[in-house]
Protein backbone atom coordinates (compact mmCIF):
# COMPACT_ATOMS: atom_id res chain seq x y z
CA UNK A 1 0.00 0.00 0.00
CA UNK A 2 1.04 3.39 -1.02
CA UNK A 3 0.33 6.56 1.31
CA UNK A 4 1.08 10.11 0.60
CA UNK A 5 4.31 10.81 3.54
CA UNK A 6 2.86 13.86 5.75
CA UNK A 7 4.86 16.49 6.44
CA UNK A 8 3.69 18.07 9.60
CA UNK A 9 3.88 14.53 10.84
CA UNK A 10 7.70 13.81 10.05
CA UNK A 11 8.88 17.18 11.12
CA UNK A 12 6.61 17.60 14.18
CA UNK A 13 6.55 14.20 15.44
CA UNK A 14 10.12 14.58 15.63
CA UNK A 15 10.04 17.65 17.93
CA UNK A 16 7.60 16.10 20.37
CA UNK A 17 10.41 12.64 20.30
CA UNK A 18 13.03 15.60 21.40
CA UNK A 19 10.51 17.26 23.44
CA UNK A 20 7.39 15.62 25.55
CA UNK A 21 4.50 17.54 25.22
CA UNK A 22 4.76 18.59 29.13
CA UNK A 23 7.33 20.75 28.20
CA UNK A 24 5.65 22.97 25.22
CA UNK A 25 4.61 26.73 26.62
CA UNK A 26 3.61 29.58 24.86
CA UNK A 27 2.54 30.22 20.95
CA UNK A 28 4.21 32.16 18.20
CA UNK A 29 3.66 35.26 17.57
CA UNK A 30 1.26 36.85 14.85
CA UNK A 31 3.62 38.20 12.82
CA UNK A 32 5.58 34.62 13.12
CA UNK A 33 2.85 33.01 11.89
CA UNK A 34 2.11 35.47 8.99
CA UNK A 35 5.55 35.28 8.00
CA UNK A 36 5.28 31.39 7.86
CA UNK A 37 1.44 31.67 6.15
CA UNK A 38 3.54 33.65 3.43
CA UNK A 39 6.68 31.19 3.14
CA UNK A 40 3.86 27.98 2.59
CA UNK A 41 2.15 30.20 -0.30
CA UNK A 42 5.64 30.48 -2.17
CA UNK A 43 6.43 26.84 -1.98
CA UNK A 44 3.20 25.82 -2.98
CA UNK A 45 3.99 28.21 -6.29
CA UNK A 46 6.98 27.03 -6.48
CA UNK A 47 6.18 23.53 -6.61
CA UNK A 48 3.19 24.29 -8.97
CA UNK A 49 5.30 25.82 -11.16
CA UNK A 50 7.32 22.54 -11.27
CA UNK A 51 4.44 20.63 -11.92
CA UNK A 52 3.50 22.46 -14.38
CA UNK A 53 6.94 23.27 -16.62
CA UNK A 54 9.17 20.38 -15.24
CA UNK A 55 12.91 21.01 -14.24
CA UNK A 56 13.97 23.14 -16.85
CA UNK A 57 17.68 23.28 -17.89
CA UNK A 58 18.58 27.16 -17.68
CA UNK A 59 20.90 29.14 -19.29
CA UNK A 60 24.17 30.81 -17.46
CA UNK A 61 22.91 34.30 -16.65
CA UNK A 62 25.53 36.19 -14.65
CA UNK A 63 23.51 39.27 -13.97
CA UNK A 64 20.85 36.69 -12.11
CA UNK A 65 23.17 34.09 -10.53
CA UNK A 66 26.10 36.81 -9.28
CA UNK A 67 25.39 36.97 -4.82
CA UNK A 68 26.12 40.39 -3.74
CA UNK A 69 28.90 40.45 -0.85
CA UNK A 70 29.23 43.88 -0.34
CA UNK A 71 26.86 47.20 1.36
CA UNK A 72 24.78 45.30 3.84
CA UNK A 73 26.01 41.67 2.58
CA UNK A 74 29.73 42.68 3.24
CA UNK A 75 31.50 40.20 5.13
CA UNK A 76 31.59 41.10 8.97
CA UNK A 77 33.62 38.74 11.30
CA UNK A 78 31.29 37.22 13.77
CA UNK A 79 32.00 39.20 16.92
CA UNK A 80 32.67 37.54 20.77
CA UNK A 81 28.80 37.71 21.82
CA UNK A 82 27.35 36.14 18.01
CA UNK A 83 26.95 32.14 17.84
CA UNK A 84 28.38 30.02 15.15
CA UNK A 85 27.90 26.59 14.77
CA UNK A 86 28.91 23.29 12.83
CA UNK A 87 27.19 24.39 9.20
CA UNK A 88 29.68 26.18 7.11
CA UNK A 89 26.28 27.41 5.03
CA UNK A 90 24.58 29.02 7.80
CA UNK A 91 27.77 30.56 9.29
CA UNK A 92 28.56 32.09 5.75
CA UNK A 93 24.86 33.90 5.67
CA UNK A 94 25.39 34.93 9.22
CA UNK A 95 28.37 36.30 7.95
CA UNK A 96 27.35 38.47 5.11
CA UNK A 97 23.86 39.63 6.82
CA UNK A 98 21.73 37.05 5.12
CA UNK A 99 20.85 36.07 8.35
CA UNK A 100 20.85 37.52 11.51
CA UNK A 101 24.55 37.98 12.23
CA UNK A 102 23.78 37.30 15.75
CA UNK A 103 23.40 33.76 14.54
CA UNK A 104 19.98 33.56 15.66
CA UNK A 105 16.95 34.23 13.19
CA UNK A 106 13.72 33.07 12.25
CA UNK A 107 12.84 29.70 9.98
CA UNK A 108 11.60 31.93 7.89
CA UNK A 109 14.35 34.25 7.14
CA UNK A 110 16.72 31.19 6.74
CA UNK A 111 14.66 29.14 4.57
CA UNK A 112 14.83 31.98 2.37
CA UNK A 113 18.20 32.77 3.05
CA UNK A 114 19.10 29.08 1.82
CA UNK A 115 17.28 29.48 -1.40
CA UNK A 116 18.35 33.24 -2.57
CA UNK A 117 22.39 32.82 -1.49
CA UNK A 118 22.34 28.97 -2.57
CA UNK A 119 19.62 28.20 -4.72
CA UNK A 120 18.43 25.53 -2.66
CA UNK A 121 15.05 24.69 -3.23
CA UNK A 122 12.16 26.01 -0.33
CA UNK A 123 11.06 22.81 -0.05
CA UNK A 124 14.18 21.33 0.57
CA UNK A 125 15.26 24.74 2.79
CA UNK A 126 11.98 24.68 4.69
CA UNK A 127 12.23 21.47 5.56
CA UNK A 128 15.09 21.23 7.10
CA UNK A 129 14.82 24.95 8.83
CA UNK A 130 12.21 23.76 10.67
CA UNK A 131 13.45 20.48 11.64
CA UNK A 132 16.87 21.90 12.65
CA UNK A 133 14.76 24.32 14.86
CA UNK A 134 12.95 21.23 16.61
CA UNK A 135 15.60 19.48 16.87
CA UNK A 136 17.88 22.30 18.77
CA UNK A 137 14.81 23.47 20.53
CA UNK A 138 12.72 25.22 19.12
CA UNK A 139 9.58 25.48 16.19
CA UNK A 140 9.69 29.16 14.63
CA UNK A 141 13.59 30.17 15.57
CA UNK A 142 16.89 28.54 15.39
CA UNK A 143 20.17 29.21 16.55
CA UNK A 144 23.18 28.20 14.44
CA UNK A 145 25.41 28.17 17.13
CA UNK A 146 25.11 27.18 20.96
CA UNK A 147 22.77 27.76 23.22
CA UNK A 148 21.18 31.26 22.30
CA UNK A 149 22.07 34.38 25.09
CA UNK A 150 18.92 36.31 26.14
CA UNK A 151 20.69 39.90 25.26
CA UNK A 152 20.29 38.69 21.42
CA UNK A 153 16.86 38.33 21.17
CA UNK A 154 15.93 41.54 20.52
CA UNK A 155 12.95 42.81 18.20
CA UNK A 156 13.32 39.06 17.00
CA UNK A 157 10.03 37.37 16.28
CA UNK A 158 10.78 34.92 18.15
CA UNK A 159 9.23 31.41 19.69
CA UNK A 160 12.40 30.86 21.60
CA UNK A 161 11.51 28.34 24.47
CA UNK A 162 8.40 27.22 23.22
CA UNK A 163 9.46 23.77 22.71
CA UNK A 164 11.59 23.75 26.58
CA UNK A 165 15.07 25.85 26.93
CA UNK A 166 16.45 25.85 23.21
CA UNK A 167 19.72 25.16 22.94
CA UNK A 168 21.36 25.42 19.33
CA UNK A 169 22.59 23.19 16.69
CA UNK A 170 25.73 22.64 18.15
CA UNK A 171 24.01 20.61 20.75
CA UNK A 172 22.20 18.50 18.31
CA UNK A 173 24.67 15.30 17.50
CA UNK A 174 22.64 12.21 15.84
CA UNK A 175 19.60 14.63 14.99
CA UNK A 176 21.10 17.57 13.36
CA UNK A 177 25.09 16.64 13.11
CA UNK A 178 25.88 12.95 13.06
CA UNK A 179 29.33 11.45 12.73
CA UNK A 180 30.88 10.86 9.60
CA UNK A 181 31.02 14.46 8.20
CA UNK A 182 33.34 15.70 5.61
CA UNK A 183 35.05 18.42 7.83
CA UNK A 184 33.98 18.08 11.59
CA UNK A 185 35.27 15.17 13.67
CA UNK A 186 32.99 12.75 15.68
CA UNK A 187 31.43 13.82 18.83
CA UNK A 188 32.55 10.54 20.80
CA UNK A 189 35.94 10.94 19.09
CA UNK A 190 37.24 14.27 19.80
CA UNK A 191 34.64 16.07 21.77
CA UNK A 192 34.18 18.72 18.87
CA UNK A 193 31.72 18.02 15.90
CA UNK A 194 31.24 21.89 15.59
CA UNK A 195 35.14 22.79 14.85
CA UNK A 196 36.43 22.09 11.03
CA UNK A 197 39.33 19.41 11.70
CA UNK A 198 41.96 20.36 9.61
CA UNK A 199 43.22 16.88 8.67
CA UNK A 200 39.65 16.06 7.39
CA UNK A 201 39.93 18.95 5.12
CA UNK A 202 43.57 18.07 4.14
CA UNK A 203 42.56 14.13 3.23
CA UNK A 204 39.51 16.01 1.64
CA UNK A 205 41.47 18.52 -0.82
CA UNK A 206 44.45 16.07 -1.79
CA UNK A 207 41.39 13.69 -3.53
CA UNK A 208 42.27 13.56 -6.80
CA UNK A 209 39.48 16.42 -8.10
CA UNK A 210 36.93 15.35 -10.92
CA UNK A 211 35.23 16.82 -14.16
CA UNK A 212 34.03 19.30 -11.94
CA UNK A 213 36.76 20.00 -9.04
CA UNK A 214 35.59 18.70 -5.60
CA UNK A 215 32.02 17.08 -7.46
CA UNK A 216 30.32 13.84 -6.33
CA UNK A 217 32.89 12.13 -8.24
CA UNK A 218 35.25 13.08 -5.31
CA UNK A 219 32.92 13.56 -2.30
CA UNK A 220 31.16 9.56 -2.98
CA UNK A 221 34.72 8.29 -2.39
CA UNK A 222 35.60 10.71 0.23
CA UNK A 223 32.58 9.96 2.40
CA UNK A 224 33.22 6.49 2.28
CA UNK A 225 36.65 7.26 3.69
CA UNK A 226 34.99 8.77 6.82
CA UNK A 227 32.28 5.95 6.85
CA UNK A 228 35.27 3.55 7.20
CA UNK A 229 37.25 5.96 9.40
CA UNK A 230 34.94 6.30 12.01
CA UNK A 231 33.65 2.46 12.22
CA UNK A 232 37.69 1.99 13.22
CA UNK A 233 38.63 5.03 15.92
CA UNK A 234 35.00 5.45 17.15
CA UNK A 235 33.49 3.28 19.13
CA UNK A 236 30.57 4.87 19.77
CA UNK A 237 29.55 5.39 15.78
CA UNK A 238 25.92 5.25 15.10
CA UNK A 239 24.61 5.54 11.35
CA UNK A 240 20.48 5.40 12.11
CA UNK A 241 17.92 5.79 9.66
CA UNK A 242 17.68 9.16 9.25
CA UNK A 243 21.15 10.44 10.29
CA UNK A 244 22.73 8.08 8.19
CA UNK A 245 20.88 8.21 4.76
CA UNK A 246 19.48 12.26 5.15
CA UNK A 247 21.85 14.63 7.16
CA UNK A 248 25.13 12.60 6.44
CA UNK A 249 24.12 12.17 2.76
CA UNK A 250 23.52 15.89 2.29
CA UNK A 251 26.50 17.25 4.13
CA UNK A 252 28.80 15.49 0.90
CA UNK A 253 25.83 16.78 -1.79
CA UNK A 254 25.61 20.32 -0.05
CA UNK A 255 29.42 21.06 -0.38
CA UNK A 256 29.08 20.64 -4.21
CA UNK A 257 26.04 21.22 -4.89
CA UNK A 258 25.53 24.77 -2.88
CA UNK A 259 28.86 25.91 -3.14
CA UNK A 260 30.23 25.09 -6.68
CA UNK A 261 30.35 28.02 -8.43
CA UNK A 262 28.68 28.58 -11.86
CA UNK A 263 29.36 30.44 -15.01
CA UNK A 264 28.86 29.92 -18.63
CA UNK A 265 32.23 27.51 -18.48
CA UNK A 266 30.47 25.60 -16.37
CA UNK A 267 26.25 25.80 -16.52
CA UNK A 268 26.93 22.56 -13.98
CA UNK A 269 28.92 24.24 -11.22
CA UNK A 270 32.71 24.15 -10.82
CA UNK A 271 33.84 23.64 -6.87
CA UNK A 272 37.92 24.41 -6.88
CA UNK A 273 39.98 24.63 -3.39
CA UNK A 274 39.92 28.44 -3.21
CA UNK A 275 36.56 28.48 -3.64
CA UNK A 276 35.89 25.31 -1.00
CA UNK A 277 38.35 27.18 1.17
CA UNK A 278 36.73 30.56 1.31
CA UNK A 279 32.75 28.51 2.50
CA UNK A 280 34.99 26.15 5.18
CA UNK A 281 36.43 29.48 6.71
CA UNK A 282 40.01 28.07 5.89
CA UNK A 283 42.96 30.36 4.47
CA UNK A 284 46.88 28.83 3.96
CA UNK A 285 47.80 26.18 1.16
CA UNK A 286 48.21 22.44 1.46
CA UNK A 287 50.05 21.37 4.53
CA UNK A 288 49.51 24.64 6.67
CA UNK A 289 46.28 25.32 6.43
CA UNK A 290 44.60 27.50 9.35
CA UNK A 291 40.83 27.60 10.74
CA UNK A 292 39.26 30.22 12.71
CA UNK A 293 35.73 29.71 14.38
CA UNK A 294 32.62 31.19 12.36
CA UNK A 295 34.59 32.75 9.40
CA UNK A 296 33.04 31.42 6.58
CA UNK A 297 32.60 33.79 3.64
CA UNK A 298 31.19 34.19 -0.06
CA UNK A 299 34.09 34.13 -2.28
CA UNK A 300 34.31 37.38 -4.36
CA UNK A 301 32.75 36.91 -7.85
CA UNK A 302 30.55 33.59 -7.01
CA UNK A 303 27.77 32.83 -9.12
CA UNK A 304 25.09 30.48 -7.58
CA UNK A 305 23.18 27.94 -9.51
CA UNK A 306 20.35 29.30 -11.92
CA UNK A 307 17.20 30.76 -11.12
CA UNK A 308 14.37 28.01 -11.69
CA UNK A 309 17.01 25.30 -11.15
CA UNK A 310 16.99 25.13 -7.60
CA UNK A 311 18.14 22.10 -5.57
CA UNK A 312 15.00 20.64 -3.77
CA UNK A 313 13.94 17.59 -1.94
CA UNK A 314 13.31 15.80 -5.36
CA UNK A 315 16.67 16.42 -6.67
CA UNK A 316 18.25 15.78 -3.35
CA UNK A 317 16.24 12.43 -3.24
CA UNK A 318 17.56 11.20 -6.59
CA UNK A 319 21.17 12.25 -5.51
CA UNK A 320 20.98 10.58 -2.26
CA UNK A 321 19.93 7.40 -3.96
CA UNK A 322 22.70 7.74 -5.93
CA UNK A 323 25.16 8.03 -3.65
CA UNK A 324 24.02 5.19 -1.98
CA UNK A 325 24.40 2.71 -5.23
CA UNK A 326 28.24 4.84 -5.73
CA UNK A 327 28.56 3.11 -1.84
CA UNK A 328 26.32 0.15 -1.32
CA UNK A 329 27.91 -1.14 1.95
CA UNK A 330 27.05 2.39 3.41
CA UNK A 331 23.12 0.80 3.12
CA UNK A 332 22.80 0.07 6.76
CA UNK A 333 21.71 0.77 9.92
CA UNK A 334 23.64 0.15 13.47
CA UNK A 335 26.97 1.17 14.95
CA UNK A 336 29.78 0.05 17.17
CA UNK A 337 29.41 -1.27 20.50
CA UNK A 338 31.31 0.87 22.62
CA UNK A 339 34.83 -0.41 20.74
CA UNK A 340 36.13 0.82 17.52
CA UNK A 341 35.58 -1.56 14.49
CA UNK A 342 32.88 -3.66 16.57
CA UNK A 343 30.14 -2.39 13.96
CA UNK A 344 27.15 -4.29 14.24
CA UNK A 345 24.20 -3.79 11.87
CA UNK A 346 20.47 -3.88 12.06
CA UNK A 347 18.05 -5.64 10.26
CA UNK A 348 16.46 -3.13 7.87
CA UNK A 349 12.87 -6.04 7.83
CA UNK A 350 13.11 -6.29 11.63
CA UNK A 351 13.18 -2.67 12.06
CA UNK A 352 10.50 -1.70 9.51
CA UNK A 353 8.42 -4.82 9.97
CA UNK A 354 9.12 -5.96 6.41
CA UNK A 355 8.13 -2.92 4.38
CA UNK A 356 11.75 -2.05 3.61
CA UNK A 357 14.84 -4.65 3.16
CA UNK A 358 18.01 -4.03 2.18
CA UNK A 359 17.26 -4.69 -1.54
CA UNK A 360 14.06 -2.61 -1.81
CA UNK A 361 15.83 0.23 -0.12
CA UNK A 362 17.50 0.91 -3.66
CA UNK A 363 14.21 0.87 -5.29
CA UNK A 364 12.28 4.16 -6.09
CA UNK A 365 12.38 6.39 -3.63
CA UNK A 366 12.16 4.05 -0.89
CA UNK A 367 15.55 5.32 0.69
CA UNK A 368 14.29 8.82 1.53
CA UNK A 369 10.60 7.21 2.39
CA UNK A 370 12.23 4.90 4.83
CA UNK A 371 14.17 8.04 6.56
CA UNK A 372 11.89 10.58 6.62
CA UNK A 373 9.37 7.75 8.02
CA UNK A 374 11.88 7.64 10.49
CA UNK A 375 10.81 10.46 12.36
CA UNK A 376 7.28 10.02 12.25
CA UNK A 377 7.45 6.78 13.79
CA UNK A 378 10.10 7.80 16.27
CA UNK A 379 7.29 9.80 18.62
CA UNK A 380 3.66 10.62 19.25
CA UNK A 381 1.59 13.48 17.63
CA UNK A 382 3.08 16.48 18.74
CA UNK A 383 -0.08 18.46 17.06
CA UNK A 384 -1.82 17.78 20.57
CA UNK A 385 0.37 19.62 22.38
CA UNK A 386 0.42 22.73 20.34
CA UNK A 387 -2.46 25.27 20.24
CA UNK A 388 -3.00 28.77 18.71
CA UNK A 389 -0.55 30.28 16.13
CA UNK A 390 1.77 27.28 16.65
CA UNK A 391 -0.56 24.83 15.52
CA UNK A 392 -1.77 27.01 12.77
CA UNK A 393 1.88 27.73 11.40
CA UNK A 394 2.38 23.78 11.49
CA UNK A 395 -0.98 23.59 9.37
CA UNK A 396 0.18 25.80 6.68
CA UNK A 397 3.49 24.13 6.09
CA UNK A 398 2.22 20.87 6.19
CA UNK A 399 -0.36 21.73 3.48
CA UNK A 400 2.43 23.53 1.19
CA UNK A 401 4.73 20.70 1.90
CA UNK A 402 2.49 17.57 1.84
CA UNK A 403 2.03 17.70 -2.12
CA UNK A 404 6.06 17.46 -2.19
CA UNK A 405 6.47 14.57 -0.30
CA UNK A 406 3.29 13.08 -1.99
CA UNK A 407 5.18 12.13 -4.82
CA UNK A 408 7.32 10.06 -3.17
CA UNK A 409 4.78 7.77 -2.98
CA UNK A 410 5.91 5.80 0.05
CA UNK A 411 4.95 2.10 1.51
CA UNK A 412 3.10 2.56 4.55
CA UNK A 413 5.16 1.93 7.52
CA UNK A 414 3.12 0.41 9.97
CA UNK A 415 6.32 -0.73 12.43
CA UNK A 416 9.18 0.80 13.75
CA UNK A 417 11.24 -1.08 16.44
CA UNK A 418 13.28 1.36 17.82
CA UNK A 419 14.34 -0.86 20.77
CA UNK A 420 16.81 -2.37 17.87
CA UNK A 421 19.23 0.45 18.80
CA UNK A 422 19.38 0.32 22.24
CA UNK A 423 22.12 -1.71 21.87
CA UNK A 424 24.26 1.14 20.37
CA UNK A 425 25.84 3.71 22.87
CA UNK A 426 26.00 6.83 20.62
CA UNK A 427 22.60 6.04 19.23
CA UNK A 428 21.03 8.99 21.01
CA UNK A 429 17.82 9.97 20.10
CA UNK A 430 17.89 6.97 17.34
CA UNK A 431 17.17 8.96 14.73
Amino acid sequence: MKVPLGCGVVLFSAASFAFPTSLLKGDISDDALAEITALAAKISHEAEAKRNFGRVKRAFDAGSQSVKTTGEHAYIAPGPNDLRGPCPGLNTLANHGYISRTGVDSVVTITTASNEVFGMGLDLAAFLSVYSGVMAGDIATVSIGGKPKSGLLGGLTSSLGLLGEAQGLSASHNRFEADASPTRADLYKTGNPVSLDLAQFEQLVAMPKGPNGYDLTVMHPFRGARFNNSVATNGRFFAGPFTQFAVNTATYLFTYHLFANFSAEHPDGYLDLETLKSFEGVKGEPGSFQWEHGCERIPDNWHRRPIGDDYGLVSFTIDALGALKALPYMAVIGGNTGEPNTFTGVSVTDLTGGVFNAETLFQGNNLMCFAFQTISAAGPDILRGLLGNALAAIGKLTDALNPVLATLDCPQLVKYDAALLKAFPGAGSGL
